[in-house]
């Protein structure tokens, strides 16, 4: 998949526990290990503002782009 999710990276640097994060947005912690591990298909702007918001952070900080050959 082109987008690789680096929310795990924003947790470690914000010391912030997953299941914390999932109470603060306002989303399962289900949800959120999906959208952790790749799996998910989309994510609402309301929950990446959200994430934003609580991790004090850029969309960018957490979704990268990476082509077919690994590179930007």
């Amino acid at each position: 998949m082109p987008i690789v999710i680096k929310l795990d990276r924003m947790l470690q640097k914000r010391n912030m526990k997953s299941a914390e994060l999932a109470a603060l947005v306002g989303i399962t912690t289900a949800n959120l290990s999906i959208l952790k591990t790749g799996k998910a298909r989309a994510i609402r702007f309301s929950t990446l503002e959200g994430i934003c918001e609580v991790l004090k952070c850029q969309p960018g900080d957490i979704l990268e782009y990476v082509d077919e050959a690994g590179k930007f």
